[in-house]
């Protein structure tokens, strides 16, 4: 394949996501067909925080329109406090629409009683991974459930400021020693804006990358904020890559936090670059 073929097929993507995502329903449709997943050994999917100014039925509407078939939702779309028949209906409809629920988070687990409750939620949701921040101390009793339930949980880094987590190695440093299904939810924002390359955080955390939160920021520092992906200061085809390399198998979840209550221009512009890009390492 050469370098030609590549741009153009790289261009083709994103700019094909990104009127498919804001155009009429029947280009939405061809294209969400167009637009599958690339066969990179890991899937495309959406970190439903991104639409956190949006219910429930338009999050799964608007994930739908991207072409994304994973999601992992937060409590404002999937109440973690909810009683069991409410929370098995929430699961069940974002599944009939055609979406793999995978997972849940950020759950933040700052005691035992936060701990059970998250496990339930999860257990009772059919979830495959808790995205989470427990407590140091309850790591323990993470790893106690996890063995009871086969629920990985993937803690996610939160960059600058962050007293519990800061750093992916901040996480795996914690947990390297702990099952195996627990691991890293590996944000890249944050831990660019660290001044730290996540390609090389992926590759030390390779054996505890359990799941990926993918966005871009203005700048390496603390005061760093989101951008649309291929705008800022990211080696975005050099972490795709690193990605594959390393034989990840797992999800890549868009998480946009820009425009909250327009969200989608970014967010179409942002999965057409990553697809672009997949398309190019393909």
């Amino acid at each position: 394949m050469n370098s030609t073929f590549n741009r153009r097929g790289f261009f083709k993507r994103v700019t094909g996501v990104s009127v498919a995502a804001l155009g009429p329903s029947t280009t939405l449709a061809r294209s969400t067909v167009a637009h599958g997943d690339m066969p990179t050994g890991f899937g495309l999917g959406l970190a439903s925080y991104t639409l956190r100014k949006f219910d429930l039925d338009q999050v799964i509407a608007m994930t739908s329109r991207l072409g994304l078939k994973r999601i992992a939702l937060k409590s404002m779309h999937m109440p973690l406090n909810a009683s069991d028949e409410p929370l098995k209906a929430m699961a069940q409809k974002v599944r009939k629409a055609g979406l793999d629920l995978y997972g849940a988070g950020v759950v933040y687990m700052k005691n035992e009683a936060q701990v059970h409750e998250a496990f339930h939620y999860a257990q009772v949701a059919g979830l495959k991974v808790i995205i989470g921040v427990p407590g140091h101390e309850l790591l323990p009793l993470v790893e106690k459930k996890v063995k009871e339930t086969d629920i990985c949980v993937a803690i996610h880094n939160h960059g600058p400021g962050d007293k519990v987590y800061p750093t992916p190695a901040s996480v795996f440093d914690r947990v390297k020693t702990l099952d195996k299904r627990i691991g890293l939810c590996l944000d890249i924002g944050h831990t660019q804006r660290l001044g730290i390359d996540p390609s090389e955080a992926a590759k030390r955390c390779s054996s505890r990358l359990l799941d990926v939160h993918v966005k871009d920021v203005s700048s390496s520092e603390a005061t760093g904020s989101t951008l649309e992906i291929g705008r800022g200061v990211i080696d975005i085809p050099g972490f795709l890559a690193t990605l594959k390399q390393i034989g990840y198998a797992r999800t890549v979840g868009f998480e946009y936090e820009k425009d909250a209550s327009d969200p989608m221009p970014g967010l179409a512009e942002s999965v057409g670059y990553v697809r672009g890009v997949l398309d190019t390492l393909s």
